[in-house]
């Protein structure tokens, strides 16, 4: 009877390590331990055909909904690499990009951007800053550098912070017009935060730096601006200046180039404008058809505006990196002590549609052949200053007052009478004209040149915001 029943086991055991070697991952190793089991038990016999009675399993891959591309075009394209580019990326998403990316693209693009491998400031370039047009006015900054400087307890070390510092002209004239004053200029180390190459190098021309070779392992080169002696860094960010160190920092025209988002009033409420491709190529507006991680910001905008500000709009920019950044400073204000100075052109309010491109002075359409053209936009006062106050309770916010303010309560029109009683006659035009520009509102009325090269005054138009540790005081001339 026993044999019997080995016997009519048997095949079932035979065919069930028979099948080990087809059967998967789990089971192997729920076989090899029945195999290894010093009590060996016969699985039943359902179990066994069920697992030899499996279908065998099939893969099939469905082809139909896989993109096939078109014929390929032998026809050489007219698009820049940097529109390439921009075109590449909404493709790869599948749908619109914010204006704020498309405008970074366009800025800070490490291949093609506006401002990486060229010089676009002066005469020659696409636009003019304020240092470009007079010494005078990174005299002026100087001024206002050492008044704090004191108001600090005139520190031995201080790192003086320079945000896109352009062609280096507005460091190089403070250096110079702050060169008599030896206790002031020893104290400092300089940090130019840049990203252009291009824009380091006509930086470090302007201050007339040398660099010094260190023969140490492991110490970087070290350069000097002989201007007045001084060290002179670059970073590529804030966050690279070193911290522990009281700090003074100016941004002049830097804000206004910080990548803001766009939000339009529809029938759905606030939607964000994105940047899309249209059929035959082109760049073109369109609307989100849902809430963007850029409308946090919008809401943290509106909380801070007053009611009758927002309902009067229909289009409304907002800059989180500007947000950011103040918040970034006034930390490093709070701990380190020191102050930042912010100059440019911009309202003490929520700002609407103030974006535009210049190219070679002239305003260009802002989707017309991106990267060819400067884009900014009016810089929201008012955030800066609700972001600083948030940020840290040991710094206060002063300001913003008009450039024209700022400059004449820092002694600009002693500065300029003292230029012109020892210069030629045509040195006596360019420090008049420059001295408008920087300090006056329109059209100068002594103009009697050429009518297309009237000087334009900016002193209403461009504002003066300053950020200093609370225990420092009110710093000149924001009282």
């Amino acid at each position: 009877m026993l044999r019997k029943l080995l016997f009519r086991q048997a095949p079932r055991a035979h065919r069930f390590l028979s099948t080990q070697s087809t059967l998967p991952l789990l089971s192997k190793c729920s076989v090899f331990s029945y195999c290894s089991s010093s009590r060996p038990e016969i699985p039943p016999s359902n179990s066994i055909e069920h697992l030899e009675d499996q279908p065998t399993n099939t893969i099939t891959i469905d082809r139909s909904g896989l993109y096939s591309a078109p014929e390929h075009s032998h026809e050489p394209s007219t698009d820049s690499e940097l529109v390439k580019h921009l075109k590449g990326i909404i493709k790869f998403r599948g749908g619109p990009i914010s204006v704020a990316e498309y405008m970074e693209e366009v800025l800070t693009n490490p291949k093609a951007g506006f401002y990486i491998n060229r010089d676009i400031f002066g005469a020659e370039g696409d636009f003019i800053t304020s240092p470009e047009v007079s010494q005078m006015f990174g005299e002026m900054v100087g001024v206002w550098a050492m008044c704090l400087w004191e108001q600090m307890g005139q520190p031995k070390r201080v790192n003086l912070v320079e945000l896109g510092p352009g062609r280096g002209t507005l460091m190089a004239d403070l250096l110079r017009g702050a060169s008599k004053f030896k206790n002031f200029t020893e104290s400092l180390h300089i940090h130019m935060v840049e990203c252009s190459p291009a824009l380091q190098k006509l930086q470090h021309q302007s201050l007339k730096c040398m660099d010094e070779e260190n023969t140490s392992e492991g110490v970087d080169k070290r350069s000097l601006s002989t201007l007045a002696g001084t060290p002179v860094s670059w970073h590529a960010t804030l966050e690279q200046v070193p911290f522990g160190l009281p700090t003074i920092i100016i941004a002049h025209e830097f804000y206004d180039a910080l990548p803001v988002h766009q939000f339009q009033r529809g029938s759905r409420g606030w939607c964000e404008k994105m940047i899309d491709v249209t059929e035959d190529s082109s760049f073109r507006f369109v609307l989100s058809p849902q809430p963007t991680p850029a409308t946090l910001y919008l809401m943290k905008r509106f909380k801070w505006a007053v009611p009758k500000e927002v309902e009067k709009l229909n289009q409304i920019e907002v800059c989180p990196k500007a947000m950011d950044l103040t918040s970034t400073l006034a930390k490093r204000i709070g701990v380190d002590r020191g102050g930042a100075l912010i100059i440019d052109y911009g309202l003490n309010g929520v700002v609407s549609d103030s974006l535009q491109a210049i190219r070679k002075h002239k305003f260009v359409n802002i989707l017309d052949n991106p990267g060819s053209a400067d884009l900014s936009a009016y810089v929201d006062f008012a955030s800066i200053k609700h972001s600083a106050e948030e940020a840290s309770d040991d710094v206060s916010v002063h300001g913003p007052i008009t450039q024209s303010q700022f400059l004449g309560s820092l002694g600009i029109n002693f500065r300029v009478e003292a230029l012109l009683q020892n210069c030629t006659d045509e040195q006596a035009e360019a420090l008049r004209t420059g001295y408008w520009r920087l300090v006056g509102d329109g059209e100068a009325p002594f103009w009697e040149g050429p009518e297309e090269q009237v000087p334009i005054g900016m002193g209403i138009r461009y504002m003066a915001m300053a950020i200093v540790n609370k225990k420092q005081g009110i710093p000149i001339p924001f009282q």
